[in-house]
């Protein structure tokens, strides 16, 4: 079977130029919900400061209805952000990192290195799973192609850390299913199916050829956002996540996500969307 991490609510909604009301937050992530998925990532717990369009995840994990089955993740970047994700009752928690050093210095003004540390106390004191994500993982905003072998040592630092599963991102969605099969060769022996996820964006249309490759080889977790809203906002043009209806369109029930309500979903959220 295929899982389908949802991430319209955090990773899609951050890079939008508006902020959402918090009512249709809490709606859309009800919506989603009720269209089989069984983990949706909601919010994050950083500071206004730096996304001010998630600075209601306090209030949204509070007012959502949690459907039996059905985890409820949230990004962390620090101990404090744990601290409100614990409040909140998160399910599971969600670090994040990158492949090349200059991705990770223009997000968090840190080397890889020091990310890793900084997370070493969030995964230690978590009482929920832990989630890493390993942003660049095929090409920099910054730095052009990153090597597959860089990306190795970086999900072996976040594994060593505690983490239970890696989300691997093609961050300004440039991949192709070549260079995806080159890096999967070398993770998957390693690592294995079970710890990985696949993140990819669509902004070259490559998307979901890089998800049936991803397939062919053994991948069964994806990261999809409906509507395929969202991006990242330290990488230019990485705008559009792939959809989620794309990959419930590509390995069908497999998914076991309800198409048409997927769409009433995204439905809610993008009158808003835009701005």
């Amino acid at each position: 079977m295929i899982r389908i991490v949802e991430v319209g609510p955090r990773d899609g909604l951050q890079n939008e130029k508006v902020t959402i009301p918090t009512d249709i937050k809490v709606a859309f992530v009800d919506a989603l919900s009720e269209a089989g998925l069984d983990e949706i990532e909601v919010s994050s717990f950083v500071s206004p400061r730096w996304i001010p369009q998630l600075a209601d995840a306090d209030q949204v994990f509070a007012r959502i209805v949690r459907k039996p089955g059905v985890r409820y993740l949230a990004l962390v970047p620090n101990e404090a952000g744990l601290d409100r994700a614990v409040a909140a009752r998160v399910d599971k928690v969600a670090v994040f990192t990158a492949a090349s050093e200059s991705f990770v210095r223009k997000n968090i003004n840190a080397t890889i290195q020091e990310s890793i540390e900084r997370f070493r106390p969030v995964v230690a004191r978590s009482p929920v799973p832990v989630r890493g994500y390993v942003s660049t993982a095929f090409h920099c905003p910054y730095e052009g192609p990153v090597s597959p072998e860089r990306v190795v040592p970086v999900c072996q630092a976040l594994l060593d850390l505690g983490c239970t599963e890696l989300s691997i991102g093609d961050t300004i969605g440039k991949a192709t299913p070549e260079e995806v099969e080159a890096l999967l060769n070398l993770l998957l022996p390693r690592f294995g199916p079970a710890n990985l996820a696949m993140h990819f964006h669509d902004t070259y249309g490559r998307a979901v050829a890089n998800a049936r490759r991803s397939r062919e080889l053994g991948i069964t977790v994806f990261d999809a956002s409906a509507g395929g809203i969202g991006g990242c906002p330290y990488a230019p043009g990485a705008t559009g996540n792939v959809a989620s209806q794309a990959l419930v369109d590509l390995f069908g029930a497999e998914t076991r996500v309800d198409r048409a309500r997927l769409d009433a979903a995204a439905a809610i959220v993008r009158p808003y969307l835009g701005g």
